[in-house]
């Protein structure tokens, strides 16, 4: 599968391949901060990359997730309450690796290594506008359904 996620139109595009008709579309929110590859830019990096790993295979949607590994909490409207601060990791997550050497891979720019990743968010958060600190937020159903279709390795492009 190839992935292209439009940064303008905050879209994920699922298609067989880079040069074939989408599957499907979905909506999603990137970056508050814009485009950009540095660490610690809170950025959505650009370029070329693929699925590093997928976790949470399996978990209830709205499961909470903290440095990749599930806490056991099933997310609720009353912990965004509680928590008003905290960046929701939820459901899945597809982490995202750089596949262009000193742009996206390697050094200050390294996606990977930022924690960058396609991932659920509570489902009152407003999608198809930036909103994140650099990950992929999407609906935790949609990313269900495109996490089950996705494998390893597979393509993901992000650009403007």
């Amino acid at each position: 599968m190839f992935l292209d996620i439009d940064l303008g139109s905050q879209t994920l595009t699922l298609s067989e391949a880079s040069d074939s008709n989408a599957i499907k579309v979905y909506p999603v929110s990137t970056s508050r901060y814009g485009a950009g590859e540095i660490r610690d830019s809170y950025k959505t990096p650009r370029g070329l990359h693929l699925i590093r790993a997928k976790v949470g295979a399996g978990r209830p949607a709205n499961s909470v997730f903290k440095a990749r590994r599930p806490t056991g909490e099933i997310f609720d409207e009353g912990m965004k309450v509680r928590y008003p601060n905290r960046d929701w990791i939820l459901t899945r997550i597809l982490w995202l690796s750089g596949l262009e050497k000193g742009k996206n891979r390697l050094g200050d720019v390294d996606t990977m290594r930022r924690f960058i990743y396609i991932h659920g968010c509570p489902d009152s958060t407003t999608l198809g506008v930036p909103g994140s600190i650099g990950c992929i937020r999407m609906n935790n159903q949609d990313l269900i359904e495109l996490f089950d279709r996705v494998s390893v390795g597979d393509i993901v492009n992000l650009s403007e």
